[in-house]
């Protein structure tokens, strides 16, 4: 299925659907009577009907009532009827019918789409019809009478397109021909499907007409209308020449087809032809969470229900075999007929009558003699002429007047005896094919001669062509050659020319260059004198400036002495009476300033979670030390607050949430500390296999993630995707992408679990709301804290109420209409670290946790 193109998940669901209809034939049904007297049937084993609605996606419940009831709806009424046990398995045997038929006919258009041409440029195309031929058994029932039916249509139009077209075509073409009689079956075609009494109509009517209807009341139908047709035989026919043939029994028609007479048992007809399916079971595989089972019921769909009753088997083959010979009579047909040489199907031996008799129904004698008392070939006058006119000198290479006329003489040119040919009103026909391959011959030899010509032409052009690019070759490889030989001696006159000029500038240049080193020998001399004679001036000027200092400075320094001893006196009159405070002051001021300095370099990293601080150096600074510290903690906590977003500040009030909810109350929570919370794990918006979920919610995605759903009954998981908006939360199947269940935020009263390093966890709903109705739920995740503490924030969001959330090792969780408990208890799993859940009665359920 790969090769031809199908896709993993398209091959998983055929396989789905074939195990589905396999198991079908397991369900068996039990009678129970009802309170009323009516008797009505159950399902004996109802684990073979999980195991279809597992494989299908479809509510066990929904299935188990379409294989119970029946609904029938007239107008704005619905009765709603128990079926018996007979009618249960018919419902079965139809359900399983359509199921594989329907999936048949999804595979051939699917493998059609598959190898189907991709250009859209129109091309002619090839087809084979295999057709095996007539079914005649000892038992021949509905199946064969249709199969026969469509070899009847075949025939007619092998008929029309060879026998009666082509005498009509020589008659049209007012070509000399007598007629040869044929057997035309439109007799026994009109026998079966006559719209007013023809057999399959009367067998259509028999299964719409209410009342008791039978096998034998459609026979009896039968003999009354088609009593007197001379192609139909029945033991109770009104028609006396039939009423002593014994070899026909009394439940049996015969039809005496053009390939001979075949028996029918009418047991079963009218069953056959009926096949219907209730419209409870459509509607209940429109509802499968199963893709492909959905798309094989589209009568299912409420929005589109059709009360019409569907056609029958008989009216749908009918208008096949009408779909096919539409489509035959718009193509060129070409037949192979194929001879069954003896009934053993065994090599080498030939059975004279059995091959007589196929020829003489097949029509092949009759084919045979029009064939040869006819023309072998024929053609429009236009192709024919295109194709041929090169065989003579008067048509070639154009003809300017009438195509026949062009054949005509193309045809007296060629000396073809008159009577190989004759011409038609808008063809012409050939008698022989020896003729036509005389033509062909005759052809060919002039394409060649043509060809000869064509290229005896072309090397001659192709010679000129040569010689003349030659020559011109030449002229310009002469003017190129004139060229380079002119600019060579141009370059070599140039090259002494220069030589020259750079002689007689080297001699000027050393000329004057030796002029400019005197001059400027006599200017250096001047400049050294000038030199020597200002650095002179320069020292000694220096010197008296030196000397001037010194003894400014000398003057400086005794001065400054001076004041200071004054300073001093006065100094130790004011030291000795405040000189205790001064120096205790003076001390403290000293360490304040040391400790300070001692801080700046021995603070701590910014970051807030450091708790690392200098040691207090002296007991007097303990407050402030204290003081300092936290300020200090409240600064750099201020600037890491201060480099947030606005989505990193609210996920650390989801954190602060989550630590004041589940800190020291659920092992689980220290593991999630270091998570950041993500909240669309999924990436709906990017992923296009999820597309129609994204269309179908309107409002913001908070959560989106996949969860194991525990199972109600028998505490197995099954995968969801778990969807929490600002109003609602929804869960969804996980490959279709369907939505299964939608609860509003007002309905969620309590969100359970326990205190151990597991993910399990139960939301509890409103009594007596619409979501209610199945219970509760129990999920388990991989990010149960950050789930719970969204649902949390959410929910006081837009109820303005704080959600209850319940932290304990067992708890109570509503099933429908039981109460089950809980419990989680340490073990050992086989598994490794994956906790496992298991239903132990009715009333409790346990977890294992590692």
């Amino acid at each position: 299925m790969q090769i031809v193109g199908f896709m993993d998940h398209e091959i998983e669901s055929v396989l789905e659907v074939v195990a589905a209809v396999l198991k079908l034939g397991n369900i068996e049904f039990k009678p129970e009577s009802r309170v009323n007297g009516l008797d009505e049937s159950k399902i004996k084993d109802k684990n073979e009907v999980k195991e279809i609605c597992e494989l299908t996606g479809i509510d066990q419940s929904v299935l188990e009532r379409a294989f119970s009831f029946r609904t029938v709806e007239a107008k704005q009424e619905k009765v709603s009827t128990t079926l018996n046990v007979a009618q249960a398995y018919y419902a079965r045997d139809a359900l399983a019918k359509n199921l594989y038929s329907r999936l048949f006919s999804w595979l051939v258009n699917r493998i059609n789409e598959s190898i189907k041409a991709q250009t859209k440029v129109r091309k002619k195309v090839m087809g084979v019809l295999d057709i095996y031929g007539f079914e005649i058994f000892e038992d021949n029932s509905f199946e064969q009478f249709i199969i026969n039916y469509c070899n009847e249509k075949l025939q007619q139009i092998f008929i029309e397109l060879t026998l009666k077209e082509e005498q009509e075509e020589y008659i049209r073409e007012d070509i000399e021909w007598t007629h040869i009689d044929y057997f035309n079956n439109a007799i026994i075609c009109d026998l079966i499907e006559n719209n007013t009494n023809g057999i399959l109509a009367m067998l259509d009517e028999e299964c719409l007409r209410p009342g008791a209807v039978t096998d034998e009341t459609f026979l009896e139908k039968l003999n009354q209308v088609c009593a007197t047709h001379q192609h139909f035989e029945s033991r109770m026919s009104k028609c006396s020449r039939f009423l002593n043939d014994t070899s026909l029994p009394h439940s049996c028609f015969r039809i005496q087809h053009y390939a001979g007479k075949v028996l029918y048992q009418v047991e079963g007809f009218v069953d056959k032809n009926n096949d219907l399916l209730y419209r409870d079971l459509s509607q209940a595989m429109w509802k499968a969470g199963h893709t492909l089972v959905k798309s094989l019921f589209p009568e299912g769909n409420p929005a589109k229900i059709n009360l019409k009753r569907p056609p029958t088997a008989g009216s749908q083959f009918k208008a096949s075999v009408a779909t096919l010979m539409k489509n035959l009579q718009t193509k060129n047909p070409n037949y192979i007929r194929c001879i069954k040489p003896n009934d053993k199907k065994a090599a080498h031996i030939f059975n004279e009558a059995l091959v007589c008799h196929q020829i003489r129904y097949l029509g092949l004698l009759e084919n045979v003699r029009v064939r040869r008392a006819g023309y072998a070939f024929r053609q429009a006058y236009e192709p024919c002429l295109e194709r041929y006119k090169m065989l003579c000198k008067q048509t070639w290479p154009h003809w300017k007047g009438p195509a026949r006329a062009g054949v005509e003489v193309l045809f007296n040119e060629l000396e073809i005896p008159v009577e190989e040919y004759s011409f038609g009103r808008s063809k012409i026909f050939i008698r022989n094919p020896r003729t036509l391959f005389k033509l062909e011959d005759l052809r060919k030899q002039r394409l060649e001669d043509l060809a000869t010509l064509i290229q005896k032409i072309y090397r001659g052009w192709k010679c000129r062509t040569h010689f003349l690019l030659m020559r011109k070759s030449q002229i310009v490889i002469a003017a190129w050659y004139r060229r380079y030989a002119q600019q060579k001696r141009y370059q070599q006159i140039k090259s002494s020319a220069l030589v020259i000029q750079s002689y007689i500038r080297g001699w000027k240049a050393r000329k004057i260059l030796r002029e400019l080193k005197h001059q400027k020998r006599c200017e250096e001399a001047a400049t050294t004198i000038a030199a020597y004679w200002h650095g002179t001036q320069a020292r000694r000027e220096l010197k008296r400036l030196k000397e001037e200092a010194r003894r400014k400075h000398a003057v400086a320094v005794i001065w400054a002495y001076w004041l200071g001893l004054k300073v001093r006196r006065e100094y130790r009159k004011f030291f000795r009476a405040n000189a205790g405070k001064k120096i205790y002051e003076f001390t403290i001021q000293r360490i304040v300033q040391k400790y300070f300095l001692e801080m700046k370099n021995k603070m701590p990293s910014l970051s807030p979670i450091d708790k690392n601080w200098p040691s207090r150096p002296y007991l007097f600074l303990d407050s402030t030390h204290k003081e300092l510290k936290r300020i200090f903690h409240l600064w750099r906590c201020k600037k890491y607050r201060d480099q947030f977003t606005d989505q990193q500040k609210l996920i650390y009030e989801e954190k602060l949430e989550a630590s004041e909810l589940f800190k020291d109350k659920k092992a689980l929570y220290p593991s999630s500390v270091g998570q950041p919370f993500q909240g669309a794990y999924l990436e709906i918006n990017k992923n296009p296999k999820y597309k129609k979920l994204k269309d179908s919610i309107e409002e913001k995605i908070i959560i989106a993630e996949v969860v194991n759903k525990i199972n109600r009954a028998n505490g197995k998981s099954t995968s969801r995707i778990f969807l929490l908006t600002n109003n609602n939360l929804l869960l969804a199947d996980q490959k279709s992408g369907q939505i299964k269940s939608e609860v509003p935020l007002v309905d969620v009263t309590k969100v359970s679990m326990s205190s151990q390093n597991d993910g399990f966890f139960a939301i509890h709903l409103k009594e007596g709301s619409e979501a209610a109705s199945k219970g509760d739920f129990l999920f388990s995740s991989d990010h149960l804290i950050e789930m719970a503490t969204k649902l949390y924030r959410t929910t006081l969001s837009q109820t303005k109420q704080k959600l209850n959330i319940e932290i304990s090792d067992e708890f109570l969780v509503q099933f429908r209409q039981d109460k089950v408990c809980v419990k989680f208890i340490q073990g050992n799993q086989k598994n490794g670290s994956v906790p496992t859940c298991k239903r132990k009665n009715n009333r409790l359920l346990e977890v294992a946790v590692p």
